[in-house]
């Protein structure tokens, strides 16, 4: 955030939230595949109709945040190679761990990288943009693509051939041998992305409503100050603790049973 600026609290907040939302999604799913919960996989199921709805929050968020930055494409590189990090431990590490299909080859970090570094090339260009021709235009774009990953753009108008390679998976175009456990294609979610960027010169010009610049929540401040961490290092914690449960489950059999 640039020097001088009031910090708007309730950003920090919404984003907190998101993230806390997304580990207790992925706990479910973590409870399916360490304890054999089937009850884990229902739940996971479930919620997966409205995860949307918090990563929109989230990246819509962020890109209100890149308008306050004093170097967003900075930012971006540093958010994408913590993506490849993840990456690497997924594909290489995790494997070796006898954890398969957990293999995240472009997800959030590596989505959120790349649009951060997008609107920090466009951003003379965002600028130029009248604020409510931005937001129009952006959220029009967003639902016009929404369809991408199910080759369907357009509310269907436009049905997209299934393609020979993966080359165009990071813009959303891949074939039926792409897997990848946490995906998040730059279509559409550049645009929602931008939308926030055009939000944000509301922030920049601090017009933002005045609870905005409140305190409401501690532990949502803290989380979404830090959040690049969290996501970093909360599947790691929770296979830690669902792994010591289960230790915990074995062992008591063992005794009981001898």
């Amino acid at each position: 955030m640039k020097k001088g600026a009031r910090r708007i609290e309730l950003l920090d907040e919404l984003r907190g939230f998101a993230i806390l939302a997304m580990i207790v999604h992925h706990f479910f799913l973590d409870a399916g595949d360490v304890l054999s919960l089937d009850w884990g996989y229902e739940i996971f199921d479930k919620l997966c109709t409205v995860q949307p709805i918090f990563w929109a929050i989230f990246i819509v968020i962020s890109g209100i945040c890149s308008r306050l930055s004093r170097n967003t494409v900075k930012r971006g590189v540093t958010v994408f190679l913590s993506g490849m990090l993840i990456t690497f431990v997924t594909a290489v590490i995790m494997p070796l761990m006898g954890i398969e299909n957990a293999e995240i080859y472009f997800g959030i970090l590596h989505c959120l990288g790349c649009c951060m570094i997008i609107t920090g090339l466009i951003m003379p260009v965002i600028e130029k943009i009248p604020t409510g021709i931005g937001i129009v235009l952006s959220t029009v774009l967003f639902v016009l693509t929404y369809g991408i990953n199910n080759k369907k753009l357009f509310f269907g108008l436009v049905t997209l051939n299934e393609p020979k390679s993966n080359i165009l998976m990071p813009l959303g175009i891949y074939n039926g041998n792409f897997h990848s456990a946490d995906y998040f294609s730059i279509i559409p979610w550049i645009f929602m992305f931008i939308l926030g960027a055009f939000i944000g010169k509301y922030a920049k010009d601090g017009k933002f409503p005045e609870f905005c610049y409140k305190k409401h929540s501690k532990l949502f401040a803290f989380v979404g100050r830090n959040s690049l961490w969290f996501y970093l290092g909360h599947q790691v914690v929770l296979y830690a603790i669902l792994y010591l449960v289960f230790y915990i489950i074995e062992l008591y059999i063992r005794i009981k049973y001898i």
